[in-house]
């Protein structure tokens, strides 16, 4: 039976939450049996189940599961695979108080949603994403008009012209073209919205102001919760010419009619759980005290007592105090906050103390009829953000949470450079070999990418406790993960079983091997690098937060942030895959955190949604966007499945998923090998005879994303299996298999097919360092480990096996090995250390000791990082830096994800033989 337990904190709200359970192939068989949620007593749990992913034989691989809003959670949960049973049962095996499901209503005018404790009114059309949110034990309404909001200019002045510029701004509201129901059960529910923005009839400005910003908003509720979480993506489709964000928000209107304005409470959240508080008409710190219990009940966002227990000489002056109108808290860097109020429009802002890093979240309302809390998850990690309150005197308050805040400067998204007078395919080659940056006019357009960020909504009955507001924060901010053990996951085999959980290097009885220990506290340096270079070196930002910088430049003391292809790193070498890697190996929060953040940025922002070039992802570069090289390698699958898998199929993680299932039909529009190929004048265009891919940083890509919709079992599914079992035996029928570098793509079929040079497959040979490095290893070795007989005939497992084991074999093999076997040896070829998890997979499979050793030789020996170097930063400080910082110049990320991928893999396939090789070693020695 699975076991979960909390990774950090459970939950101290009653939320409601969403996990995962991956199943052994064979184990749950969705038809003839049922999961049920245990508590670590045995009680059963109300809960919900749906299926995420399946085995090629119909059994189910993965399913989520979603937990209601609870009182308290249980400290494990267990889930039990039981024969099925009918619905009464199943409902009298469930807690009577818990036993109350999500009600849903709809039709073509609205969506009604009611969890037990709030009903929530989603309009199917219009300009409101939410028309209201209602208590449903007081019956009122906490927030209404829900709706998205875009301020935009169409110019940006000159540098000399910034204090007499006039540029018009343009205010828009989102409009909805969809919205519908997407998962629907008696737990949890979400519901799907998008649309774009555009300019509301009524308003101010030029007529041709454009429709723009496409949003998708996903909304989630649980039964029994007054909190919900909204999913906000927005994809940008202008040219950055002549389209400037200056605001991106979500307002809410919040009824106050009836409040009294000394009982209505303003509340932002502050700095690791602080909490400002304040009143709309504050009664402490006046000349005359209207009383204690008054002051208390005030502060505490109690309603404040009668008049009868205020004090006269106060309340025959309590119209002389100011009623406070207007709030905001600006994070425009992430190193400071401030906040400011105001009585009303057309007069002056008070400052308020402000701090450096605000939690983002924020409360208007009564302290008889409540109000809404909302929030933003990485508030001060994405800056520029902003909260503002306002008409919090008036029968109506607003609340607006900015994931791009008005104040900043407007969003360029401009190219960084003129092009540099780059207009050929060879100087644009040459400029590659100072600045690393392959730049070609027109491809470095952000048209397409796309930002998510996560939004959270408290409908409260009245004014939270600030110690209350203060844990519903930290939640906020660090949402509750229950994630399996890594021992089960691992026997399951549903994430591979090319890593192994650390927890078990020991279990064979005896002490875990000095090696190891060094092998192991390295790679919790590399980490615990990484984690503080994105704190100290500030990767955080609209677009920026969650990827991290390529290479280091040591005469500066810093990332080269501004140098072509060496800024940021947008999953060159698979830093991606080795984080998720080690997070399954150690389970440890802070890395499931920095993985998922860098996830959701490079699914987002480093690929295409939109345009010619959907599906792609950009190579590294100083923007996000700026590189030409536009390739599947970046938008790669397998990078985001952990994530998507791991959250019980997070729907937006799904959905950049599903996108990229026709990425090979971009090579129509973009050849990839365009300015590299000897004969530039050749046509990759050619659909008949099909497109020239690379077996490696392509085919694993396509593969990937193939075999994930087989998982899925998506709408075309059976298609997507077709065309990978296809490429699979094309691959085998080469010749000299992967190892023959490129081959030709048919779109349609997946049909692979020898490449150019060599028509009659008489054996081409074309080894690259990079094939293998963008997750071909992990697909190979999860598509070797499935059943394939029944899709791809009786010999394609062996024969497919023996093609990649080919591979993993030669790549770092000797020469005159490889002339062996190729009549040719490979050209001099680099990431060897890198290389040495395929080796160590050869190893495992073929059971040879002499190969294992090897393995461990090229880790050791290879290039890469040597067990000479320091593993241990540097301070740098003084006049040498702006700030004080921490350095290790020796590390590049390239590298980091490679050692950390071989690291682990090696101690996977080989860690029994790596006191063998130290013993080889040191005879030899």
């Amino acid at each position: 039976m699975p076991k979960l337990d909390w990774v950090g904190n459970s939950p101290s709200t009653n939320t409601g939450l969403t996990f995962a359970v991956p199943w052994a192939q064979g184990q749950y068989r969705s038809k003839r049996s049922s999961v049920y949620c245990l508590d670590q007593s045995g009680h059963r749990l109300p809960s919900q189940c749906w299926n995420t992913a399946y085995w090629p034989d119909g059994s189910v691989k993965w399913t989520g599961h979603a937990l209601p809003g609870l009182p308290q959670y249980p400290t494990s949960v267990y889930v039990d695979c039981v024969g099925s049973v009918s619905p009464s049962e199943e409902a009298s095996s469930v807690p009577s108080e818990a036993r109350t499901p999500i009600r849903t209503l709809s039709d073509s005018d609205r969506i009604e949603i009611d969890t037990g404790t709030i009903k929530v009114v989603f309009p199917t059309s219009g300009n409101s994403v939410i028309e209201r949110i209602e208590n449903c034990h007081s019956g009122k309404v906490v927030a209404e008009n829900g709706h998205l909001v875009l301020q935009s200019q169409r110019s940006l002045p000159l540098e000399d012209d910034q204090a007499s510029s006039t540029a018009k701004l343009y205010k828009l509201r989102g409009s909805i073209s969809k919205a519908e129901i997407e998962n629907e059960g008696h737990v949890r529910v979400v519901v799907r919205v998008e649309g774009r923005h555009q300019k509301l009839a009524d308003s101010d400005g030029d007529e041709s102001s454009p429709d723009w910003l496409p949003f998708i908003l996903r909304v989630y509720l649980y039964a029994n919760s007054d909190s919900i979480r909204i999913v906000h993506t927005v994809l940008y489709d202008q040219d950055p010419e002549s389209q400037f964000i200056r605001g991106i928000g979500v307002r809410f209107n919040i009824p106050l009619e009836g409040e009294a304005t000394y009982d209505r409470h303003v509340r932002f959240a502050g700095v690791d759980g602080g909490i400002f508080t304040e009143a709309v008409q504050g009664v402490t710190g006046l000349w005359k005290d209207p009383g204690v219990k008054v002051r208390q009940a005030q502060v505490s966002g109690q309603p404040t007592p009668g008049s009868e227990h205020w004090s006269p000489e106060f309340l025959s002056r309590q119209q002389w105090v100011p009623h406070w109108n207007d709030f905001t808290l600006t994070q425009l860097s992430p190193d400071g906050y401030i906040m400011k109020k105001r009585t009303k429009a057309g007069h002056s802002w008070v400052n308020i103390p402000g701090g450096p890093k605000a939690d983002g979240l924020a409360y208007l309302g009564g302290a008889r009829n409540g109000g809404l809390g909302i929030g933003m998850r990485h508030f001060w990690e994405r800056y520029p953000t902003q909260i503002d309150i306002r008409n919090a005197d008036a029968d109506r308050g607003e609340v607006t949470i900015w994931l791009y805040s008005p104040a900043a400067e407007p969003l360029d998204m401009r190219s960084y450079h003129d092009g540099l007078g780059l207009e050929t395919y060879d100087e644009q080659l040459d400029a590659l070999q100072i600045t690393y940056e392959d730049w070609e006019p027109g491809t470095g357009s952000p048209y397409g990418i796309g930002r998510t960020n996560e939004l959270y909504l408290y409908a409260f009955e009245h004014t939270p406790a600030v110690e209350d507001l203060s844990r519903i924060t930290r939640d906020m901010r660090n949402p509750p993960l229950l994630v399996a053990e890594s021992e089960y996951i691992h026997r399951t085999g549903a994430l591979g079983q090319y890593w192994i959980p650390f927890s078990t290097l020991g279990n064979s009885g005896n002490a875990l091997s000095s090696r190891t220990i060094e092998i192991l506290q390295n790679l919790d340096f590399l980490f615990e690098f990484y984690k503080e270079q994105i704190a100290q070196r500030r990767w955080y930002g609209f677009w920026d937060h969650g990827d991290i910088m390529h290479t280091y430049d040591a005469d500066r003391h810093t990332w080269r942030y501004d140098v072509g292809g060496y800024a940021w790193d947008n999953s060159e070498l698979s830093p991606d895959l080795w984080l998720w890697l080690y997070f399954l190996c150690t389970r440890r929060k802070d890395v499931f955190y920095i993985a998922e953040n860098l996830t959701r940025h490079t699914s987002e922002v480093d690929v295409y949604h939109l345009g010619r070039f959907k599906g792609l992802g950009t190579r590294h570069g100083v923007q996000h966007w700026s590189d030409s090289c536009k390739q599947a390698r970046v938008s790669n699958v397998l990078y985001r499945k952990y994530f998507y898998y791991l959250t019980g199929g997070d729907e937006r993680m799904g959905e950049v998923i599903r996108e990229t299932l026709e990425v090979e039909r971009t090579f129509c529009v973009l050849d990839p090998y365009r300015k590299v190929r000897q004969d530039r004048s050749y046509a990759a265009q050619d659909p008949e005879s099909g497109f020239l891919i690379s077996l490696g940083t392509d085919w694993s890509a396509l593969a990937a994303g193939w075999m994930m919709e087989w998982e899925r079992r998506g709408p075309q599914w059976e298609t997507y299996r077709r065309k990978l079992i296809t490429s699979m035996k094309g691959i085998v029928k080469l010749k000299n298999g992967f190892v023959t570098g490129q081959a030709r793509l048919h779109i349609e079929t997946g049909m692979i097919s020898p490449p150019p040079a060599d028509v009659e497959n008489k054996g081409h040979v074309q080894v690259s360092h990079l094939s293998a490095m963008f997750g071909l290893m992990e697909t190979c070795a999860e598509l070797v480990d499935i059943d394939l007989d029944e899709q791809g005939g009786r010999n394609l497992p062996q024969e497919f096996r023996s093609a990649w084991l080919d591979y993993c074999f030669y790549y770092n093999a000797p020469g005159d090995t490889q002339i062996s076997r190729y009549d040719v040896s490979f050209p001099k070829l680099i990431l060897r250390q890198g290389h040495s998890r395929l080796t160590a997979y050869a190893a495992q499979l073929l059971n040879n000791p002499e190969i294992a050793c090897r393995a461990w030789k090229e880790f050791y020996e290879g290039d890469g990082y040597a067990r000479s170097l320091p593993w241990r930063t540097k301070c740098i400080n003084g006049s040498e830096v702006p700030v004080p910082i921490e350095e290790a110049n020796w590390v590049s990320t390239n590298i980091t994800s490679l050692y950390g991928l071989a690291a682990i893999q090696g101690l996977a396939f080989g860690v029994g033989y790596l006191h063998e090789y130290w013993d080889l070693k040191t005879q030899v020695n």
